[in-house]
């Protein structure tokens, strides 16, 4: 896939898909196969793919394309496998999370409105526990306190492919202390976010995904990312290269 994609349209299969993968994902706490999907809008395995391979380059889901059954991996901000924060409503496991980041936008979803969601993620550094509790889009409560997300990987890197790099990259630390213990580890500078500016910078998507059912495909523009991450006061100077 591309780096950089022009502006596209999706089709009304890829439109179709989309709320269904959501809406499966919410209730059932994993994605859907492509029998389930084929079930419930009554569409054959290459209108299937071919939303898929839509929805991959729109940023929307990320598809294990060496698997014959199109294998869904992400559609942010669920995770088919173990991720770095574990959502729970409840009290009872739902779902891994695509991101730390995108654990910021969990209740934000329709589904989960005036629910409340427990997201169990760790330190990036030390794998020290961290937990935050959140509401309709607020967080209630988040432990230890002044914790940010780190992020080990520059815009002009995210998507080249998928969006896997770019969630990697996403994590929580306890303090800058421990980020830069962490950015020792894996040999890789990063910038740090409050958590204030977490829930700016996923704000956008946060409002349409599951509310708008037409909302546009992703566009990956690196440079503007940056300049709204400087925006909001980050020190971005490790990505000004």
């Amino acid at each position: 896939m591309p780096h950089h994609v022009t502006g596209f349209e999706f089709s009304e299969d890829a439109l179709a898909v989309r709320a269904f993968i959501f809406e499966f994902w919410c209730e059932h706490g994993r994605g859907p196969n492509l029998r389930e999907v084929h079930e419930a809008l009554d569409l054959d395995r290459k209108r299937i793919k071919a939303a898929y391979k839509q929805l991959q380059l729109g940023i929307v889901i990320t598809v294990d394309e060496d698997t014959q059954n199109c294998n869904l991996l992400k559609a942010p901000p669920f995770s088919s496998f173990p991720s770095q924060v574990s959502a729970y409503i409840d009290d009872e496991f739902h779902s891994f999370v695509g991101c730390a980041s995108e654990s910021i936008a969990f209740s934000h979803m329709p589904p989960f409105k005036d629910k409340e969601v427990r997201l169990e993620g760790f330190c990036a550094c030390c794998l020290e526990p961290i937990t935050l509790v959140s509401k309709n889009f607020e967080l209630q409560s988040v432990s230890p306190e002044g914790i940010f997300l780190h992020i080990s990987s520059s815009p002009h890197d995210w998507n080249n492919f998928t969006m896997e790099l770019m969630c990697d990259s996403m994590n929580f630390v306890i303090d800058a202390e421990h980020a830069d213990r962490y950015e020792r580890q894996v040999a890789r500078r990063g910038v740090l976010v409050n958590l204030d500016q977490a829930k700016q910078f996923v704000k956008f998507v946060a409002d349409q995904r599951m509310w708008d059912y037409h909302w546009k495909p992703g566009v990956m523009m690196p440079e503007v990312v940056i300049e709204i991450f400087r925006g909001m006061g980050v020190d971005v100077s490790n990505w000004d290269g």
